[in-house]
């Protein structure tokens, strides 16, 4: 019987090693953290196909848990590859919403955008005209059977752009009240083990 495979993609500023922590929820499995250098969803698209392709030959069933911009990133480009279940930890489920909402956070319009191709922000985001014009291009196609958590003080993604993206994609979202973008204190941790354990297959 082939093992199975649980492929973990981090967040921004995150690292592969934080998947060592769910080595113990899927003991049976072989558990790869994914050490991508992607910066956006071009880069994404080639980067993340040829890792998928690469690591699992010869397993059985492909597991993904997948952070923030990690799941925005998995969704441009793996949508095509065999996966049996994705777990979606505060997803960027619309990317356009959140870089329009960054244009607005640091007062920034489409035109000057456009003229100028790159803005770097305050808050240490870089604004770019090239980035909003691929995602309103190329929208995500999803169809893996995906479980997604919540955190309900997300300042990221709003809580009715998370439950639309659920519906549309048929899957299932747990919301912590509390929880945070960034799932990492004690508590937290232990919701999301609780999440995963009662969807995992």
């Amino acid at each position: 019987m082939l093992t199975e495979l649980v492929i973990y993609i981090h967040g921004k500023g995150g690292t592969a090693e934080e998947a060592e922590h769910y080595r113990a929820l899927f003991p049976e499995a072989e558990v790869l953290g994914f050490d991508y250098q992607s910066r956006t969803p071009w880069e994404a698209e080639a980067e993340f196909q040829a890792y998928y392709d690469k690591v699992a030959a010869g397993h059985g069933p492909v597991h993904v848990i997948a952070n923030s911009i990690g799941a925005f990133f998995a969704m441009c480009a793996l949508s095509g590859k065999k996966i049996h279940q994705a777990f979606f930890i505060s997803p960027i489920a619309d990317m356009e919403k959140l870089i329009l909402n960054m244009m607005s956070w640091a007062k920034v319009t489409e035109a000057e955008l456009r003229e100028k191709k790159e803005i770097a922000t305050d808050f240490g985001e870089k604004l770019s005209w090239e980035y909003l014009n691929y995602v309103r291009q190329n929208p995500t196609k999803w169809t893996v059977p995906t479980h997604v958590l919540y955190g309900a003080n997300d300042h990221l993604m709003p809580r009715e752009v998370i439950a639309g993206f659920v519906e549309k994609i048929g899957g299932t979202l747990t919301v912590m009240e509390g929880g945070e973008h960034w799932f990492h204190t004690e508590e937290q941790m232990a919701f999301l083990d609780k999440w995963i354990m009662e969807h995992r297959e």
